[in-house]
Formats: C-alpha cells, sequence, structure tokens
C-alpha cells in the first residue's frame, strides 16, 4: 500500500446514519475521511423510514381528529407535503455540505474493494488504512406467484404513491405493518395485513394483543397465521382493484396496492469482500465482534449491513465507536442494550428482556387503568412492565401506551447501568405522568423483598429497637441517664 497524503486515513462506503456519523466522528478526531455513496446522503431514516413514516403516523392521528371533529380533514396531496417539508428541514444536517464541514470528503458514486488497502470508486483505485462498511440494507420480496406482475410498493417506493390505495394489502406483520397499516386506515384505505405468525411477533404477546384491538378497531383486517400463496392480476377498470391475493387457505382479498414488509436483506453483494477476507453470514450480513470489527482487522462495520438490529439509533452509536476503534487504535464495546419502539398507537416501547421464566426472573406489571396521567387523559390501555432476576436487578421490560417511547430512556438507563428495582423506586419522578407506571412497578416489586419471613423479622427488631431508644430519651431530647 503506497503511504503519503494519497492515502485515506478512514474510507467509508455508504452515506445514511452509520456512515454519517462514522465518517463526522473520524474526521473531528482529525483523520481524513473519504464518504462515497451512490445516491443521496442521509440514508433510509430521512428519505423513506423514520422521517417520512413518523410524519405520515402524525397526519393519520390528525385525520382521526378530523373525524372526531376537532380538526379539518386530512387530504393526502396534504400528507405527502408534510412529509417532503419535514424532509426538507431535517436533509440539511445530512447534506454533503454538513460532512464537508466537518472535513469529510464525500464522493458520488459506487465503491468496491479490490484488494487489502485498495477500493475503486467508480474505477479510479483509491488507498486506504481503514475502512467503515455503511452500505444498509434494503426490503427484500418474498418469492409468491404473480407478485412481480402486481402493483407492489415496499416501505421504500410507498412514498412515491400519489393517490392514497383503495385497497391496500399488507405482507408482513411487523413494526413496519402494523405502523404504515394504521396509519393508511386512518387516512381512509381498506387495509389487510397478512402476517406468517402474530403481528409484532418479537414483543411481549400481551402488547401485541393491545396494539392488534387498537389497529382493528382502526379499520385494519388482522390475518394472522397465514401466507400470501398468490397474486391474480387482472384489467381492473374504472373503481375495480386490479389484483386479488391469495392466501394458502384459499381466502382472497381485492388490492390496487401491495406493501411487502417481510424483511430486508442487507447491501453486501457487489463490495468485493472476498478481496479482504470479510467475512458474512448465509443472509450477506457481515460479522463484526463487539468493537465493530469486522474478520478484517482493517475493516469495521456498522448499521443495517451487520448482523445486529436494524435500528436507526444502533447505527449512529455502532458507528460512532467503529469510527473511534479505527481512527484511535481503542477497542471501546458497543452495548448490548438495544432499546426498540414501535410508533402505533398506542406506541410499544421495550429494552433488554421482555419474558420472565418464573424461575431465573419474574415481572412486575402496572396497568395504566391504575395510573393517575393515563386516567385524566381517557388513555387507560396499556402497562409497564419490568423483568426482573433474582436479586431485584431490572433485565429489562415493555411499555406500551401514549409516548412509551419516551418513558423508555429510564428504563433504558435502568437496564443499563445494572441499577435494581429499589434504585428506580428511589428516583423521584414529576407527578402525573405516563412514567408513573414504570416508576410504580419498580415500588412494587421492592416492597415484595419486604414481605419475605427474614426481611420482616429483621425490620420488626428494628422498628422495636428505634421505639425503645426513643422512649429512652427525655422531653427535651437529652438521653436518659443513670
Amino acid at each position: 500500500m503506497e503511504s503519503g497524503t494519497d492515502v485515506i486515513d478512514l474510507l467509508v462506503i455508504g452515506g445514511g446514519t452509520a456512515g454519517i456519523v462514522g465518517a463526522k466522528t473520524a474526521a473531528r478526531l482529525g483523520a481524513r475521511v473519504v464518504l462515497v455513496e451512490r445516491s443521496r446522503t442521509g440514508g433510509d431514516c430521512l428519505w423513506t423510514g423514520c422521517v417520512p413514516s413518523k410524519t405520515l403516523l402524525s397526519s393519520a392521528a390528525g385525520a382521526v381528529d378530523a373525524r372526531r371533529g376537532t380538526s379539518d380533514p386530512v387530504v393526502f396531496a396534504e400528507v405527502r407535503e408534510r412529509i417532503a417539508a419535514a424532509i426538507r428541514t431535517i436533509e440539511p444536517d445530512d447534506s454533503h455540505a454538513s460532512l464537508e464541514e466537518t472535513g469529510v470528503t464525500v464522493r458520488q458514486g459506487v465503491a468496491r474493494f479490490t484488494g487489502q488497502g485498495r477500493a475503486e470508486i467508480d474505477g479510479e483505485t483509491v488507498h486506504f488504512r481503514q475502512a467503515l462498511i455503511a452500505t444498509g440494507s434494503e426490503p427484500a420480496l418474498p418469492p409468491i406467484e404473480g407478485l412481480d406482475k402486481a402493483p407492489v410498493v415496499t416501505s421504500e417506493t410507498v412514498w412515491d404513491l400519489t393517490e392514497l390505495p383503495r385497497h391496500l394489502v399488507i405482507i408482513g406483520g411487523g413494526p413496519i405493518s402494523c405502523e404504515l397499516g394504521q396509519a393508511f386506515a386512518r387516512l381512509g384505505s381498506e387495509v389487510t395485513m397478512v402476517a406468517r405468525s402474530r403481528i409484532l411477533p418479537k414483543e411481549d404477546p400481551d402488547a401485541a394483543t393491545i396494539i392488534r384491538s387498537s389497529i382493528i378497531r382502526d379499520g385494519v383486517h388482522v390475518v394472522e397465521g397465514s401466507d400470501v400463496e398468490e397474486v391474480i392480476s387482472s384489467d381492473g377498470g374504472g373503481q375495480d382493484p386490479v389484483c386479488r391475493v391469495r392466501l394458502g387457505d384459499g381466502r382472497t382479498f381485492p388490492a390496487d396496492t401491495i406493501l411487502v414488509a417481510a424483511g430486508r436483506r442487507s447491501r453486501s453483494r457487489g463490495l468485493g469482500l472476498e478481496f479482504i477476507g470479510v467475512d458474512t453470514d448465509d443472509k450477506g450480513q457481515i460479522r463484526v465482534d463487539p468493537s465493530m470489527r469486522t474478520s478484517n482487522p482493517l475493516i469495521w462495520a456498522a448499521g443495517d449491513v451487520t448482523q445486529n438490529p436494524d435500528f436507526t439509533h444502533l447505527a449512529a452509536a455502532h458507528a460512532s465507536t467503529a469510527a473511534s476503534n479505527a481512527v484511535l487504535g481503542v477497542r471501546r464495546s458497543v452495548s448490548t442494550v438495544a432499546p426498540r419502539v414501535t410508533y402505533t398507537s398506542p406506541e410499544v416501547a421495550a429494552v433488554g428482556v421482555t419474558s420472565s421464566d418464573d424461575r431465573q426472573h419474574h415481572a412486575s406489571t402496572i396497568e395504566y387503568a391504575h395510573t393517575d396521567r393515563a386516567i385524566t387523559e381517557n388513555q387507560e390501555t396499556g402497562f409497564a412492565r419490568l423483568i426482573i432476576d433474582r436479586r431485584g436487578r431490572i433485565l429489562g421490560g415493555t411499555i406500551v401506551g401514549p409516548r412509551a417511547g419516551e418513558s423508555l430512556g429510564e428504563l433504558t438507563l435502568a437496564v443499563h447501568q445494572k441499577l435494581t428495582t429499589r434504585d428506580l423506586a428511589g428516583v423521584t419522578d414529576p407527578y402525573p405522568t405516563y412514567n408513573d407506571a414504570l416508576w410504580n412497578a419498580a415500588i412494587a416489586d421492592a416492597r415484595t423483598s419486604l414481605e419475605k419471613p427474614f426481611v420482616r423479622t429483621l425490620m420488626s427488631v428494628l422498628v422495636r429497637v428505634t421505639l425503645w431508644r426513643t422512649e429512652r430519651k427525655n422531653p427535651e431530647g437529652r438521653p436518659v441517664t443513670n
């Protein structure tokens, strides 16, 4: 490998959240950084993920208010403009200019590795000391007969719709399906969601039950435990749907738009990983160690291209760690605590261990029906549940309710710091808030320790000793002497 000023200290491939954070981190530490992005910086989060989806959800909530007569009717064209406005407002933070202000050189093009310390950017050879792969992931299309001839959108292309779908069929039952399904139903689409198992299969079953009831109430037809067997297209015409979706049990549903949200695949193909000895799993996800280093000690990876969960906040945190390790020569590990939120109404927020096995750990749950803020706002559906080990340490939990994602921060910190329910119960929170449910779940568990026979006996002795010592004092507070 060449030496000198032409050698890049850190080559970053991918301009999404992980690439941007990693590049800026390294540049601020004094490294010479080149970031290569084939399309536009900002990645899925800005253009097709977090920003547009959460704006859509907000607009859909406005549609509910409109039906209640508390606001003006929501028009889909206005929703699209609101999404575009949100992207325009946030985009400067992820722009070429923002990166270059930090000292990052931005190259638009396609990059691939050609050997140790070498890569090509649109055919031009560049030399680097270390590299960070942050190419992200993309929606995966299942092998369903007729799907290739149907009007299909994914979480990336659904934002190109110019009209509100009349008959929307969603394939998948995960967070994206639930969020978009509820939003489009609230906006006026006839929505059918087909899930292979139950909806939100990774979440607490009680949480999934609440979300199922909520989205059904908003008009979503939920079909669980079924697979789509075939998509049958027709000529349509007028107001007729252009295809029908047939399930394995023979049922069919009309669709003029099919949203496929049945998983994602990492964008690792075509990077030339075989030339630099970077290992991937059978799904193409890059294997990394806790420091985000790959099987090649000079190559790092972060974000959706790795085996870690596909969350923007994890991509940012992991990329920052990877870049710091790369340019400083340290080996910091990323946190294993990974919070997540599904932004349905109500929200589902979870972190760490979310189920109890009744032997190694147990649960403490407070229903929102017993939470004063929820009662005052007539939002009593939901709960806060802590999972606790035998020593009282908080291992994780689930919160379901309005702004559950905001309450999750305190629980995430408790898990990260290995706090006990006594620690959390000792924190003074403002009243009344939805966070009271979390706090009261901690208090409820802490109280159970006081009910154990040994502890009750010890407390009784301490009380008697204290009363005896008090009685030994005279009215002025001076101890009695012999």
